[in-house]
């Protein structure tokens, strides 16, 4: 199977990187050179345009920063959708919304190809080491066929039904996580506030019914004050506008969600929009004059589990 990437942002680079470690023909495209460069090193083909790479390989991912990014390397004269034929498949692995994938998604069937969602959830640190979690939702056969591919992208690897319902899924899924990351904010400040030791209280969260993996992923890097955790504030408002979006079309009133981002339109304010999406928890350290600093976190996660082969579950 010929495999053609585009998008080698932060996530995207760690995806195409389990391929290409995998030994699968990959062909890679991105605006920015410098990040297809190392591609080019390790034996990975260069594109010279969306349609190009289309027109080469039998699966094409696409893994970009919004749905408006997406729908231009899409339909753009010189865009995958003109280089795209029968049975190719294209797998949307960007977090975007359900019916701009149904959109796009009837453009590709009428070029005879078939599309699939695939977003991820997990972290950077393991789409680096192939042990993310993917969802795919479209046609099952195309799901089968495509499933080596997907199964050293990620480790667990779940087919959510019909075209559209993984992005539903992973929408919801980044909408839980962004409450969680609030609510530690808080957390956290009330442990400092009464002179709690950091680390036995980040084991005790750990091991308790309060525990989320936003807390064990997360909190490493507040506790180190590098908060870095590969993922910015405007994704975060992205995600969370993608959700209030879903609950409109779908006429349910929210209630924790507009307070969710309500903080973070202040906290990209306060801290930039490229800023860490952990440092949403710097507003509770500002405001009550303290900080949560404690020694023996990394100040970058990394997944120490060894890679290992993905399957469906």
């Amino acid at each position: 199977m010929k495999i053609g990437f585009i998008g080698l942002g932060n996530v995207g680079s760690k995806l195409a990187g389990s391929l290409l470690r995998n030994k699968f023909d990959l062909t890679v495209r991105d605006l920015d050179q410098n990040l297809t460069k190392p591609f080019i090193d390790l034996g990975a083909k260069v594109a010279n345009s969306a349609k190009e790479l289309a027109e080469q390989v039998d699966l094409v991912i696409t893994c970009l920063p919004s749905p408006q990014i997406c729908a231009e390397v899409m339909e753009r004269e010189d865009g995958i959708l003109n280089g795209l034929s029968e049975n190719k498949i294209w797998l949307e692995m960007s977090t975007t919304d359900e019916s701009e994938v149904k959109r796009i998604g009837k453009k590709i069937i009428a070029k005879k190809a078939i599309p699939l969602d695939g977003p991820v959830s997990g972290g950077c640190h393991r789409a680096a080491t192939g042990n993310i979690a993917i969802f795919v939702g479209g046609e099952r056969n195309a799901f089968e066929k495509i499933l080596p591919a997907l199964t050293v992208m990620g480790r667990k690897v779940l087919h959510t039904g019909e075209l559209g319902t993984a992005s539903i899924l992973k929408v919801i899924t980044n909408y839980l996580a962004s409450v969680h990351l609030v609510a530690l904010g808080e957390a956290w400040t009330v442990a400092k506030k009464s002179n709690l030791d950091l680390s036995k209280a980040y084991k005790g969260i750990a091991v308790s019914s309060g525990n989320s993996f936003v807390h064990e992923t997360e909190s490493q890097v507040i506790l180190n004050g590098s908060y870095n955790i590969n993922f910015t504030m405007d994704l975060v408002l992205k995600d969370t506008g993608l959700f209030d979006d879903l609950a409109k079309k779908l006429n349910v009133p929210l209630e924790i969600s507009p307070k969710v981002v309500e903080i973070f339109k202040d906290g990209q304010k306060k801290y930039g929009s490229r800023a860490w999406s952990s440092m949403i928890v710097k507003r509770m350290e500002d405001l009550n004059k303290v900080d949560f600093r404690a020694s023996g976190f990394p100040d970058e996660l990394i997944d120490n589990e060894p890679e290992e082969k993905g399957y469906e579950i």
